[in-house]
């Protein structure tokens, strides 16, 4: 078993005392990244920090944890850009004046996100400029700002579409938010694909973290088999320009 799959595990024990259940998923933490308790109280220390008083337009994964970020996005009249489930359906625009007044907590939920947003081809993203920040949530992440998430890899794949088209570079902000069940002290290796994270809110502390190395960029191709690409409507799109099909 690899260290990463021993360390997400070991977490996933852990995180079942303090996770609400999905949904769908229940405690499936293969399938979805939780809510937990005391994730509003890990979003005020988010919210506090200075790019997101600055920012204006947003890349949030679709993680149950980042349900009252999004509600407080929409009152604070911030866009955001959030990925279906999977990425299957691609990307999908929030805008503040999409939801009514009053709604802004159902907004936040991937119902509502889908009721009350549109879907958004990846270069109408592009088109609308550079990502002010990031955040997403994860299954662990290090001290050192190696991030875990369910297994399958989409928020590095959605770092290289972004990175493809532009509109997020070394200086764009990204931060997890987490319980601190999540945190682990171990010294975690990156692979060449992750993208560390600058910050680690949790519950009761927030957790600057000191860039080591250069971040990734671009999709590697290479890495992808036919029937991903097929699944993945923002990477048909890019290979569309490309010029390419997965053929």
């Amino acid at each position: 078993m690899s260290s990463t799959k021993i360390v997400r595990e070991r977490i996933w024990s852990r995180l079942k005392d303090v996770a609400r259940p999905d949904s769908r998923f229940h405690l499936n933490f293969a399938e979805v990244i939780p809510d937990f308790e005391g994730s509003e109280q890990a979003t005020d220390r988010l919210v506090a920090e200075p790019f997101y008083d600055s920012g204006n337009y947003a890349f949030i994964t679709p993680d149950n944890c980042l349900a009252d970020l999004r509600r407080r996005m929409l009152l604070a009249g911030k866009t955001m850009v959030i990925s279906t489930y999977g990425i299957y359906r691609g990307f999908y625009l929030l805008e503040p004046g999409m939801v009514p007044e009053g709604a802004e907590l159902y907004a936040s939920w991937l119902d509502g996100l889908e009721h009350f947003g549109r879907p958004i081809t990846l270069s109408e993203v592009a088109g609308r400029g550079r990502f002010d920040f990031m955040v997403t949530g994860a299954s662990a992440v290090s001290l050192d700002g190696v991030r875990f998430g369910k297994g399958h890899g989409f928020f590095d794949l959605e770092w290289g579409m972004f990175t493809d088209t532009g509109i997020v570079d070394e200086q764009t902000p990204v931060a997890a938010v987490v319980h601190d069940v999540q945190v682990v002290e171990d010294k975690l290796f990156p692979s060449p694909t992750d993208i560390l994270v600058d910050m680690i809110a949790t519950p009761t502390r927030l957790i600057h973290v000191e860039r080591r190395a250069a971040r990734p960029r671009g999709i590697k191709w290479d890495l992808l088999d036919p029937a991903q690409i097929e699944a993945t409507p923002p990477l048909k799109e890019m290979q569309a320009i490309r010029g390419e099909t997965s053929a």
